[in-house]
This record gives structure tokens, C-alpha cells and sequence, in this order.
């Protein structure tokens, strides 16, 4: 698929993009490199991944990342009661060695999201969700299926890509990922949109939205971003959920009171709804030219 192609895939899909991305997305499917996605949670990293399944109307195959992740969560596990049963049924019938060789075949291996996207007999999206969060050790085991496109299992040996997953890694930068991983991969960084990109967003997902309303919450959430005592920035998602939100309630301006009464839906911890209310407050002392407290009463 060159560039033209998946531009207008993208465009289908109502997927706002730069060239930049769009550019790096296209060579990267090209040349047959994973891509790895950094940027601050919300930023859309993951829609990426959702964008490009639809646009090659390819399976996504998501595996999300966490401390302690392992082989058998990730690549492959072996079906342990199936192989107690098969033991119970066939001892008296074969012999040790060759009952133990048939227990580690494929009637008995349980694929994780690592051996499903390279053995699937077409090509997938593998999404490697938030890698960040995984263990430097999983890093590290990672680098065979990212450099040579295949895994090794010790009871089975090599299994090589039957097709080649188009692989995508995002990160959070909670920590410093590897060298090695690094240069494995494409790189991309995306930031959170700014107004135009956001209200363009707005715009795309949610066209039967009143566009002053999109407007004013484009705006709203810039705000929201920048404030520095707001902790967790409020996501993309979040901004089209709040959009929805006041539309569901017929709301077509973003008053003090809808802002107030729909919070929840763009703020998600007391600490950054507290924030708001004191930025409402401040806002509130500018309006009144900081004299509030000084009218004469007499």
C-alpha cells in the first residue's frame, strides 16, 4: 500500500493525521519495520494500531503489557490438563518416549498474541501495547521476534513467521526502554493535538455535535492540558465522551454549570476536579476585576 493508499484509508476512516505520521506509517508497512509509538497516555497511540487494522482489513492482535508479563502469558502456554488426560489414557497403550514427544505437538499449544501473529495464515497488526510497562527482561525477549521474525519454544524449536505481522509498540515513557529495542523499530512521537487538530477530531467523530459546542470544548480541554496543577491530562477519548455527554443533555454551550455538571466525564480523580473548581474560582475574581470584596454597600 503506498502513501496515496493509505492517506485515503485514513480519510475513510475518519483518522485525523499529519503527513509526518502518515509518511512514517507507509514506510514502515513497507519496509517490513516495527513501529514503536511514544507519547503521554491519551495522545491516541493505540487508535493508531485500529486505524491501520481497518485500513489493511487485517486482524489486530493487541497484547497489553504489564509488570511480570511472561512468556506464557505473551507467546505460548501448554494446554497442562490436556496433557494429564492424554497421560491417563495412553500409558498402558505407548511407550514413555514417544507419549512424551506427542505431548508437545500443536494439538496440545495454547497460542498467546506473540505465536498467533506469526503463525496466522494471513498477515495481522500486532499492537504490543504500552511496553513500557513490561519487565526490561520481556524487552529483551521481545528483540528475536522484532529483529528475525520468529520465536523460539523450547520443547518445539524455531517457528518462523508463516506471514509478517505489521508491529506496532506503544510506550508511555514510564521508563527508558532499551537501545536494542530502539533501533529495531521506526520511531514516532506524538503529541496531544492542539486546537485545530482537536476540534478537527471533534469535528470527524462526532459530526451531528453543534460545531460552537465543538469548539468550545476544544478549547476547554487545551486549557484543562495546560494547567499544570491538572494531573491526569485529560485523553482524546475523553474529549469526545465530554462532547457526547453534553450533546446527550441537549446542552449546546459550555456554561459554568454544564462544565460543572458533566466534569466527570473529562476529569477522572478528585484532585483534578478539586483544580477545576479553584480555576472556576480564579476566573470567577478576574471577572470581578479583583474587588469583589470592596463594593460599597452604602
Amino acid at each position: 500500500m503506498n502513501l496515496a493508499e493509505l492517506k485515503s484509508k485514513m480519510d475513510q476512516a475518519h483518522y485525523i493525521y499529519d503527513d509526518t505520521l502518515a509518511t512514517v506509517l507507509a514506510v514502515a508497512l513497507e519496509l517490513g519495520r516495527p513501529l514503536l509509538i511514544e507519547g503521554a497516555a491519551g495522545v491516541g497511540k493505540t487508535e493508531i494500531a485500529k486505524v491501520m487494522a481497518s485500513a489493511l482489513d487485517r486482524e489486530l492482535v493487541r497484547l497489553q503489557c504489564y509488570e511480570g508479563l511472561d512468556e506464557s502469558k505473551a507467546l505460548y502456554e501448554w494446554n497442562y490438563q490436556k496433557q494429564l488426560l492424554s497421560i491417563q489414557v495412553n500409558m498402558a497403550s505407548q511407550d514413555r518416549e514417544s507419549l512424551t514427544q506427542s505431548l508437545f505437538t500443536d494439538a496440545y499449544l495454547l497460542e498467546r498474541p506473540l505465536l498467533k501473529s506469526i503463525r496466522s495464515e494471513k498477515p495481522v497488526v500486532l499492537l504490543i501495547d504500552e511496553i513500557d510497562k513490561a519487565d526490561e527482561e520481556f524487552e529483551a525477549f521481545l528483540l528475536e521476534l522484532l529483529s528475525e521474525m520468529q520465536v523460539t519454544i523450547p520443547e518445539v524449536g524455531t517457528i518462523r513467521a508463516k506471514t509478517i505481522p505489521f508491529v506496532i509498540l506503544t510506550s508511555n515513557r514510564a521508563r527508558p526502554l532499551s537501545e536494542a529495542l530502539r533501533r529495531r523499530c521506526a520511531y514516532l512521537y506524538i503529541q496531544y493535538p492542539d486546537m485545530e487538530k482537536e476540534l478537527s477530531i471533534l469535528r470527524a467523530k462526532l459530526p451531528h455535535v453543534d460545531d460552537r459546542l465543538c469548539a468550545q470544548v476544544a478549547l476547554a480541554v487545551q486549557k484543562l492540558r495546560s494547567n499544570e496543577t491538572i494531573l491526569k491530562k485529560p485523553s482524546i477519548a475523553e474529549t469526545l465522551d465530554w462532547a457526547a455527554a453534553l450533546d446527550a443533555l441537549g446542552i449546546r454551550e459550555l456554561t459554568p454549570d454544564a462544565l460543572r455538571s458533566t466534569a466527570g466525564f473529562i476529569l477522572k480523580n478528585s484532585e483534578d476536579l478539586a483544580a477545576l473548581q479553584e480555576m472556576e474560582e480564579e476566573d470567577h475574581h478576574c471577572a470581578c476585576g479583583g474587588n469583589c470584596g470592596e463594593h460599597s454597600h452604602g
